[in-house]
Parts: C-alpha cells; sequence; structure tokens
C-alpha cells in the first residue's frame, strides 16, 4: 500500500518561499508519477505540478510556471515542491498525489496524503 505524508507548510509573507515534502512508502507501479495539488476553501482541488520518478520530465500549472519547482529524491523516496515568490492567491490546502501516469487530472491518482496548509499573507 502507497503511503504519503506531507510537511513543511505554514504561514508566510507574499514574495517569500516554501518547501513542501511529501515522503513515500510502499512505492510500486502505480506510483511512478507523483503530483502536488492544492485546494483552497469553496474551491475545486487544482493541479499544481506532477514528475515522474525515473524520467526527467515535469509538468506544471500556468499560475504556477516559473515560480514553483517539483523535484523528487529517489534514494530518501521523497518528492518535494520548492514554491517561491509566494502569492495570496496560492493559499490552500496542498496535497501530495500518486499516479500511475503522467496526469494534470485529479481522477488519474490512486494515493492521496493528508494535505499540508499554505497560508499566504498580503
Amino acid at each position: 500500500q502507497v503511503q504519503l505524508v506531507e510537511s513543511g507548510g505554514g504561514l508566510v509573507q507574499a514574495g517569500g518561499s516554501l518547501r513542501l515534502s511529501c515522503a513515500v512508502s510502499g512505492r510500486t507501479f502505480s506510483s511512478s508519477v507523483m503530483g502536488w495539488f492544492r485546494q483552497a476553501p469553496g474551491q475545486e482541488r487544482e493541479f499544481v505540478a506532477a514528475i515522474p520518478w525515473s524520467v526527467d520530465l515535469t509538468s506544471y500549472a500556468d499560475s504556477v510556471k516559473g515560480r514553483f519547482t517539483i523535484s523528487t529524491n529517489n534514494a530518501k523516496n521523497t518528492v518535494y515542491l520548492q514554491m517561491n515568490s509566494l502569492r495570496p492567491e496560492d493559499t490552500a490546502v496542498y496535497y501530495c498525489a500518486a499516479a500511475r501516469f503522467m496526469t494534470a487530472s485529479a481522477s488519474g491518482y490512486n494515493y492521496w496524503g493528508q494535505g499540508t496548509q499554505v497560508t499566504v499573507s498580503s
């Protein structure tokens, strides 16, 4: 069973940075791709970024391109989301997720973490 545990959320001022981590246990073929999603109050969960474990390939939502960077550490079974130049509109619960294939659709992800709150003050 794949298990995901996020950490690194918190409160930061606009323009600041945070790094989220997602520790992955029980990796299988069904968790070949890792993604980050976010959900603000009253809004639907939206795609942020995705990356496969074994291929140098990344995908980003337009709203975070150039500010956020997704990366993996295979030795530590951990995926990261470095978030720079944060804006108040980035405030949300951020979720780590695992999928079999590269996709920006939440329905393609089979495993989810519990989420970590990111709050950006203006």
